[in-house]
């Protein structure tokens, strides 16, 4: 009989992706979330909602649990669904596996990079002080906080991804919402400030690595998941440019700017590749040709 493996957000971005790893493994994949999904092992819940949350997870019993249901867009206006959703939410889950009559082998939280903030270090890696500047990076830091009270029951640990993208991203999203506008043949585009720098990796990098950490990640332990290559969004819309054949206009927004923004996340892996060994790479320029092609075909 396969080995259970339960994934929160299995019907969002990352979710397929991650699924499709864990089966690769030979994992039997349930999720949860809320609204519908076409998986065959889906429980439609709100984490919010610790009776029927416990109510579900109990009867899963799974040996592995990866928890990305969150709200994870840094410009989301409402701070207390951050707040709930973020930290809440995460309490109950650690909660209701707590109550398993079989904890689970292991417990991987998605936590962010973004909980590093305004870091005075060129290359952040796991040692870095928390200097969350925004209310998403506030609660993912607290959710990293509290997971602690649960470190003597649940073999947890923490990954950090840096920021990432690919195909069947929200075009909220800004990666998404520039491969949009080129494959649209827009002329031009409303953006913030161009100047910031963020190590981006491709979704399909970051599902192998936290389906890897399941065995390779140690309980108690902090991992960055990121590239450990930096760009502009200047140097994104140049390779756009390229793919597309064409420069777009950009105009400045003061709107778009935010007040905290972070100017540059650069991650180090070394931890990460300590733990689960290579990494497959996927170079920026590769990620964007796919996602600029997904569109074209859409």
């Amino acid at each position: 009989m396969a080995a259970t493996a339960l994934v929160t957000g299995l019907s969002g971005f990352t979710g397929h992706y991650l699924a499709r790893e864990l089966e690769a493994l030979g994992y039997e994949v349930h999720g949860l979330g809320q609204g519908s999904s076409v998986a065959a092992h889906f429980h439609s819940v709100d984490l919010r909602d610790l009776e029927r949350l416990t109510r579900v997870v109990t009867t899963i019993q799974p040996e592995v649990v990866v928890h990305l249901a969150a709200i994870a867009f840094v410009a989301h206006g409402d701070a207390s669904d951050i707040y709930s959703s973020n930290i809440v939410g995460s309490r109950n889950l650690l909660a209701a596996l707590a109550a398993c009559d079989r904890p689970p082998q292991k417990v991987l939280l998605a936590s962010s990079a973004n909980v590093y903030g305004n870091a005075a270090v060129e290359v952040l890696d796991e040692s870095c002080p928390a200097q969350p500047a925004n209310d998403y990076a506030v609660s993912k830091y607290a959710m990293e906080l509290m997971s602690r009270h649960w470190l003597e029951t649940l073999p947890i640990i923490i990954a950090r991804p840096f920021n990432y993208t690919g195909v069947g991203q929200s075009k909220s999203f800004l990666l998404p919402k520039l491969v949009d506008h080129f494959a649209r043949r827009a002329p031009r585009v409303e953006l913030g400030n161009i100047d910031v720098y963020r190590d981006f990796s491709d979704v399909r990098m970051v599902a192998n690595a936290y389906a890897r950490l399941l065995s390779g990640g140690a309980a108690g332990e902090v991992y960055n998941v990121c590239s450990g290559v930096t760009h502009s969004i200047a140097d994104v819309l140049d390779m756009l440019a390229q793919l597309a054949g064409y420069q777009i206009e950009v105009d400045i927004n003061p709107a778009y700017v935010r007040a905290n923004e972070v100017l540059r996340l650069a991650g180090c892996n070394r931890r990460l590749r300590d733990a689960i060994g290579d990494i497959e790479h996927i170079p920026l320029a590769a990620t964007l040709q796919w996602m600029y092609q997904s569109q074209l075909d859409a």
